[in-house]
């Protein structure tokens, strides 16, 4: 161990984006350490069973193993707390709850039907996820720019990687529909210089220190 944090990641999983962009935006330093999905190393098992990224091993010895846990840790003391404070709010902590379950579950029968024991069919779990999550998501972004005023807070981040993970799906079949708030938010986030920085490659198990994110990352349009 290092003085900084050591973040077990992979850099397409959803959870860990969501914590690399709390990470950089709260611009706390940190080391992240890419695994492999099929060799995942042993350290990574000897302080987390589960072995499931994203894992932050702090300096003082305690391990952080759920995404929103880690995003509290970055968030909470530093410039972008109030972010974190808007995220505690009902309406945000209910949308946290929706993504993680009810579309989580559906995002995975679209995206992968043939690994469901039950599977719902693409077109029934795309149709779900649309009348469940999407359509709520724009009757509130019909109003704000992002989900809890016209600035970003913890939730946007939460959300994002899984609402790129479904319209990657079908992309032509998403911009179609009439979603043009989520659409516009999405994009949004995914031009964001914090999502940019997020998602640098690093090589596979190597622990180096993740490059910075710039200081003000949601100043452009």
């Amino acid at each position: 161990m290092t003085d900084l944090p050591l973040l077990y990641t992979y850099r397409r999983c959803p959870y860990a984006m969501r914590a690399r962009m709390a990470l950089l935006w709260a611009q706390r330093p940190f080391t992240a350490f890419e695994i492999e999905l099929r060799r995942k190393p042993a350290a990574l098992l000897a302080i987390s069973p589960k072995a499931t990224v994203p894992v932050l091993h702090l300096s003082d010895g305690t391990v952080l193993e759920q995404s929103w846990d880690i995003m509290a840790w970055a968030l909470q003391g530093s410039e972008q707390e109030h972010a974190w404070q808007r995220a505690q709010e009902p309406t945000m902590l209910t949308l946290l709850q929706r993504n993680d379950g009810e579309f989580k579950r559906l995002l995975d029968a679209y995206k992968y039907p043939e690994r469901q024991l039950l599977p719902l069919g693409r077109e029934q779990a795309r149709h779900q996820a649309l009348e469940t999550t999407l359509m709520p998501l724009e009757a509130l972004l019909q109003h704000s720019r992002y989900l809890a005023g016209e600035q970003p807070c913890a939730t946007d981040l939460a959300l994002w990687p899984f609402v790129r993970q479904f319209a990657a799906v079908d992309p032509a079949w998403f911009e179609a529909q009439a979603l043009p708030a989520v659409q516009a938010w999405l994009q949004r986030g995914l031009r964001s210089a914090l999502f940019q920085a997020c998602m640098a490659k690093l090589p596979a198990h190597t622990a180096l220190a993740f490059p910075k994110a710039p200081p003000h990352p949601f100043d452009a349009p």
